[in-house]
């Protein structure tokens, strides 16, 4: 049974959609020009979705092929069947990407690679689908263990594949929803504003918010932090943050050549350097 045919074409449609309402309803400034955004985003983006369709797919369908026919697995170790099945498989899925986003962050040789989808100096959907290729090729291994370990069922598999793409470029859109709204979703989901805090150029403040679909497993592992106000946040890396960074071939080589400081000043200084003692760090600000 092959992963579905459709979920590159329904997630397509989600970028459609978020494109059009974040440019109706923006929550951030941008600071570069759109055009050559776009083109480096989809350059690096098509390469990004040459190899997860010739690699990490057809490794994660060779894996859920495998563990479906052993009695291999969580799912299996703990008789599963039906709803529990799905909601355990489900749920596993979501945590293990949250271990595997903070793996990223902290191993050196792999935030060379993810640093790549960090220096975009402006957030917005087109981020979503920003990943240096060297990272989704380390990904491959990720799946393999992942879906071996939990032992989910293709169904699971499937339907968590297309809520985690849809929401990853919810969470990296540039949408301004009503703030009432979206601190009662982000009580289900990572929504813009949360992630948003995630690339913000203060190290402590990237170093927050690794969840991927659910908000649950940073609050459990106390890495939660929400009271920053989008007007105040900059996005990007300091020590990456000329123009000349983003250039698209100076992007692909990035993570092989030596490495800057990464969180080092830039030339212009930001202005905010500490949240307020009295804010909550569970409290989404505006």
């Amino acid at each position: 049974m092959k992963l579905s045919f459709y979920t590159p074409f329904v997630v397509f449609g989600i970028f459609i959609l978020f494109f059009a309402l974040e440019k109706l309803f923006p929550l951030r400034k941008t600071t570069a020009a759109l055009l050559a955004r776009l083109f480096i985003n989809g350059g690096i983006s098509a390469l990004t979705f040459l190899i997860a369709m010739t690699v990490v797919h057809p490794a994660a369908q060779k894996a859920l092929d495998w563990s479906s026919n052993q009695p291999f697995g969580l799912m299996h170790l703990f008789h599963w069947r039906g709803g529990a099945q799905f909601v355990g498989g489900f749920l596993l899925l979501d945590l293990s990407f949250y271990y595997w986003h903070w793996l990223n962050h902290k191993i050196p040789w792999l935030w060379r690679f993810h640093n790549v989808h960090h220096i975009d100096p402006d957030l917005d959907v087109s981020t979503g689908f920003r990943f240096h290729f060297g990272e989704v090729l380390f990904s491959t291994v990720f799946r393999v263990v992942q879906v071996s370990l939990i032992g989910v069922s293709l169904p699971t598999f499937v339907i968590y594949e297309l809520v985690f793409q849809a929401n990853t470029l919810f969470q990296h859109s540039n949408l301004c929803l009503p703030i009432r709204l979206e601190r009662a979703l982000n009580q289900l989901l990572v929504t813009p504003r949360m992630h948003g805090i995630h690339h913000s150029q203060l190290q402590r403040e990237t170093d927050s918010n690794y969840g991927v679909v659910f908000p649950w497993w940073d609050r459990i592992h106390r890495t939660l932090g929400l009271n920053v106000a989008q007007a105040e946040i900059h996005i990007g890396v300091p020590g990456y943050a000329s123009p000349e960074d983003n250039k698209f071939w100076r992007v692909l080589i990035m993570p092989f050549v030596k490495q800057r400081d990464y969180w080092r000043k830039p030339e212009v200084t930001i202005p905010r350097t500490e949240t307020p003692a009295t804010s909550k760090r569970s409290h989404l600000a505006e």
